[in-house]
């Protein structure tokens, strides 16, 4: 799908699976990707392993999908890109932790033939809400790329090396393969970012829907699960491997630690005052250049 700079790009809704029931409330439903550090991170909720932690239905599914799917108010609890955040605030509150923000983590812009700028390319981008593509956009203001075209991600990598486009937005476990497709790394966003804010990068969020009548949807109640998620996740690294492996595109068990280990850390398990001000510093930096809405405040 070819979208302009600011246009939007639709996805197909993903299936949902059900997982083990637990608790006397009512099912959330719940929706990550099928990458490593997702599935390790909620292993231990969606597996029955948090005390009163409410029960939930899983949906696996593509972070492009799932911004869209909130927008419309899709799920309970979300994994979502920061860089939708203006879109879903009004609908969902923010988690302080369950998320992706890191240093050394960022999203590669990737080419084959060694050029120095988008001007005049062909971009594939896995979507046109992620943290990447908003990235992407800030880095690239004042080259001038021919087309940008949201594709799934798993095309972009071979689309680049068989000549369908010039260059392509990788993120997660591509940092580690794209070397295979015979590609190179015209800009690593995550360095350019720190370099040129000094904070680390705000990638994935979990949002939960705002509810004054669910009692499962306390955000108090719901950080404490996902908090224990992680903190079990970490005292107990194999108890999830199985989950892990069957659900990732790399199958390379070397590849799925490094992952789980670039995108799972300290800001997973709490945001605190520096993730925050991160986040707060990718969607200024965006609305300054007009390629995002004012946003509701991150913290309520």
């Amino acid at each position: 799908m070819r979208i302009p700079a600011s246009g939007a790009a639709d996805s197909a809704a993903p299936t949902a699976s059900r997982t083990v029931k637990a608790v006397h409330m009512s099912d959330l439903s719940l929706a990550f990707s099928p990458c490593p550090n997702d599935t390790f991170v909620f292993h231990a909720w969606t597996h029955g392993l948090i005390a009163d932690a409410p029960a939930t239905v899983l949906t696996f599914a593509d972070v492009d999908v799932t911004n869209h799917a909130a927008e419309r108010g899709e799920f309970d609890v979300v994994k979502v890109s920061y860089a939708a955040l203006p879109w879903l605030l009004e609908s969902y509150r923010l988690l302080p932790c369950g998320g992706a923000l890191g240093r050394g983590c960022g999203p590669l812009v990737l080419t084959r033939d060694g050029r120095a700028n988008l001007d005049g390319t062909r971009v594939a981008v896995p979507g046109e809400r992620t943290t990447a593509y908003l990235l992407m956009r800030l880095w690239a203001q004042g080259q001038s790329p021919a087309s940008i075209e949201v594709v799934p991600f798993a095309q972009i990598m071979p689309g680049i090396r068989d000549g369908r486009f010039d260059a392509g937005l990788v993120i997660h476990e591509a940092r580690f393969t794209y070397p295979k497709y015979g590609l190179t790394a015209l800009a690593d966003l995550g360095e350019w970012w720190e370099s040129t804010t000094g904070h680390a990068i705000p990638l994935g969020a979990i949002l939960a829907r705002r509810s004054d009548s669910r009692p499962e949807l306390d955000p108090e109640l719901l950080t404490r699960v996902i908090r224990s998620s992680v903190d079990y996740a970490f005292a107990n690294p194999q108890a999830s491997a199985e989950f892990v492996a069957k659900h990732a595109d790399e199958m390379d068990p070397d590849v799925q630690r490094q992952h789980i280990e670039l995108y799972v850390n300290s800001f997973s398990r709490d945001l605190g005052d520096e993730g925050y001000a991160a986040v707060e510093e990718l969607l200024g930096r965006a609305h300054d250049a007009g390629l995002v809405p004012a946003s509701r405040a991150l913290r309520g």
